[in-house]
């Protein structure tokens, strides 16, 4: 078991970049409007997200290189190769800036709902504190640039996340068989295409899977440590998906109707079981902020160098100064108060229909034997990708259609 916990690391990171403030929203959401019935969409979510992030750790391990650096590479093409690099550069980075802001706004809504907030006025301009402090807390570990404390940091806020949403799906006491109903047999799917949308783009994020193939090629450098991958990354998406699908069992099961956001759940949840729910739901929105404000600043720096061809490491100042970037404006955008429930629930949509372009980046990378050698997809695998890839464009657009139709 010590042996086992001194492999974790890569896994964890990407459990905590999935499930933050836009994860917990989402699946809020999708609980008190649809119930159960949407659970199927986070189950097809989960096993996708195993399978891409396989493929990306993969691809990490055999090459030693980061995804956007691997692309870039194999691009002969200076044309496409240009155009590529501004597609992933400009997606990943500018939206992972505003997805900062969110994932911000969330770990201050978690601590608003036990502390009041504290508004400083400067000049014309109202900032929220704690906005500041935790985007000064994310600057700090980030700084420090030692990548085994991250790993503990993050094992330990996962830990808090998944205690705290298992623990207050529990006491909501869901129906057993309407639970394994809505987990298996799909329906609302056109009522909810938009919300299916976003629970997939809330779990299989485009940015972890750059940020997975450089992590894992910072932790493990022999191709004998792969099975060793791909174990920790099973278990630790598996657990991450558990506590997807017990925020939805918890806002379905609570029986509120009026919320929002996450936090309005957590109050919502007071009258039937005392202020322990409001703690839990507090302690898990804060744990999911901050550590998705750590990871999405670091997934840019990550896609940027790759992209640049710059040196990858915690320590270099080109390296520092993206994810600083990233960070500080994801602070200021959430200070000033921006960033309301509907535009975290639009970046996830965003993210789903940013997601079959890098698949099938990613598809591409790991089918050429030249970088990938005897490691390279089986069969089963590319069938199973080109699956992903085509239900996530069928899906992105029948939301599309369905965003035109209400306008």
């Amino acid at each position: 078991m010590k042996n086992w916990f001194k492999e974790l690391g890569p896994g964890i990171l990407v459990s905590a970049a999935f499930i933050g403030p836009g994860t917990v929203t989402v699946c809020t959401l999708a609980g008190v409007e649809f119930g159960f019935a949407l659970l199927w969409a986070l189950l097809l979510s989960i096993i996708a997200c195993i399978i891409l992030q396989e493929m990306a750790a993969r691809v990490g391990i055999i090459t030693q290189k980061g995804l956007s650096e691997v692309i870039r590479e194999e691009i002969k093409n200076p044309l496409f190769k240009t155009l590529s690099i501004l597609l992933i550069f400009s997606a990943i980075v500018i939206g992972n800036a505003a997805y900062e802001a969110g994932n911000i706004s969330g770990a201050v809504l978690g601590i608003s709902a036990v502390v009041p907030a504290y508004i400083l006025d400067v000049g014309f301009v109202s900032l929220n504190l704690w906005s500041l402090v935790i985007g000064l807390l994310a600057f700090i570990l980030l700084a420090i640039g030692n990548y085994k404390l991250l790993e503990k940091v993050f094992i330990g806020l996962v830990g808090v996340m998944s205690v705290s949403f298992l623990v207050t799906a529990v006491m909501t006491q869901p129906k057993l068989s309407e639970l394994f109903t809505g987990l298996f047999v799909p329906s609302k799917g056109g009522a909810g295409i938009l919300t299916v949308m976003a629970l997939i783009g809330t779990t299989v994020v485009p940015y972890n899977l750059f940020l997975h193939a450089s992590l894992v090629s910072e932790k493990w450098k022999e191709r004998s440590s792969l099975k060793t991958a791909q174990k920790e990354l099973f278990w630790s998406i598996s657990l991450g998906g558990i506590v997807s699908i017990a925020i939805v069992v918890t806002a379905a099961a609570s029986g509120v109707t009026n919320v929002t956001t996450a936090a309005d759940l957590a109050v919502g949840l007071e009258p039937l079981f005392g202020s322990f729910a409001t703690w839990f739901i507090a302690l898990g929105l804060f744990a999911a902020g901050i550590s998705s404000s750590i990871t999405a600043p670091l997934a840019a720096a990550y896609v940027v160098s790759g992209c640049m061809g710059w040196k990858k490491s915690l320590t270099s100042v080109r390296f520092k100064l993206v994810w600083a970037f990233v960070l500080i404006m994801g602070m200021i955008f959430s200070s000033l108060g921006f960033q309301p429930v509907e535009i975290i629930r639009f970046a996830q949509v965003a993210n789903g229909l940013l997601l079959p372009v890098v698949a099938i980046f990613l598809l591409w990378i790991v089918n050429r034997p030249a970088v990938m050698g005897s490691s390279r997809n089986s069969v089963l695998l590319n069938i199973v990708g080109f699956l992903i890839i085509g239900i996530t464009i069928f899906l992105g657009a029948r939301s599309i259609i369905t965003v035109l139709q209400n306008f």
